[in-house]
């Protein structure tokens, strides 16, 4: 007999409880929108002249597109390489690394900053450029790593096995996506094969380890990342990381580390694969073919990330 005025009383406590402030459900803030500003205008330092230029990013961004993707590609995919120089450009200056080298915001060097060679701008580029101005690539609101490759061998990675890279997380690359850019690409990227005497082997891996391997009878993989890229590689009594050794051997000739083939034959390391490039990030090769397929830029860049926003800075 007693149930029905319990029961109104629990009811009533958890209305009460309910309208308190603490007890509510909280909703999550809305992410503040990006404030619009001007454009930025940059420092740039002339590696080649030891000069210093200020010029309009925009400006600055076609001779980056322009030397990083060949100019004669589709608009779209000159258009989502410009997304991603953009956002590098803004990450590195945000973070200050060439300032501490030549005072700059920017250079002409790729080893310090990016490519650069406005003598190659056409009307390709410059359209490329305009028609994503301010654009760049976010996550939660902070620029992210623009890493792209050439050609991800038709998989891209992860920053750990691509690049060796363990400084922070990056939850926004998709790692494991499958491009079809082998379908277009140039024979050089479906096969290749690089031979490097066994001298020059023994001094690049001394470089990276600061120990000598001895004598180099035997080459093999150690362990594989989740794309099939060699993370760690046997050399003499020595284990490499992937990624250091192909930098310490040049990248231009030992073009990834999607390898078919390791073995020492006739003096000298032979490695054998497909690909150009780490394959973090977007795939160039991938692009073009996403563009001649009708993706947009910004479709193109989204497919290579995950969580991410494109967010536009200045008009």
């Amino acid at each position: 007999m007693f149930r029905q005025p319990v029961t109104r009383l629990i009811l009533l406590l958890m209305v009460l409880l309910l309208l308190l402030p603490g007890c509510r459900r909280q909703q999550p803030a809305p992410k503040p929108a990006p404030q619009m500003e001007e454009e930025p205008v940059i420092s740039l330092y002339i590696n080649e002249t030891g000069q210093k230029k200020d010029m309009k990013i925009e400006e600055y961004l076609q001779g980056v597109v322009a030397a990083e993707m060949d100019t004669k590609w589709p608009v779209n995919a000159l258009a989502a390489q410009a997304i991603l120089a953009r956002t590098f450009t803004m990450e590195n200056i945000q973070e200050g690394r060439v300032r501490q080298l030549r005072g700059t915001d920017a250079s002409t060097s790729v080893e310090e900053f990016q490519a650069y060679e406005p003598a190659k701008i056409n009307d390709n580029v410059r359209k490329a450029v305009e028609m994503t101005r301010g654009k760049v690539l976010t996550h939660n609101n902070n620029y992210v790593q623009a890493w792209f490759s050439a050609c991800c061998g038709g998989i891209t990675a992860s920053a750990e096995e691509g690049l060796g890279y363990t400084k922070g997380p990056t939850p926004y690359l998709k790692e494991g996506t499958q491009d079809g850019c082998l379908s277009i690409t140039v024979p050089e990227n479906k096969a290749w094969e690089a031979r490097i005497p066994l001298a020059q082997v023994r001094t690049a891996v001394q470089q990276i380890t600061g120990k000598d391997p001895g004598v180099i009878t035997s080459a093999s993989i150690e362990r594989k990342g989740p794309s099939g890229r060699a993370e760690r590689i046997r050399l003499g009594n020595q284990t490499v990381s992937g990624p250091s050794l192909r930098l310490a051997l040049g990248s231009e000739k030992v073009r990834s580390m999607l390898l078919s083939d390791l073995r020492v034959e006739g003096g000298q390391l032979v490695l054998a694969g497909k690909g150009f490039g780490h394959g973090v990030g977007l795939c160039q090769w991938g692009a073009k073919l996403l563009a001649e397929q009708g993706k947009s830029p910004e479709e193109i860049v989204q497919f290579y990330h995950r969580n991410v926003e494109i967010q536009k800075r200045w008009e």
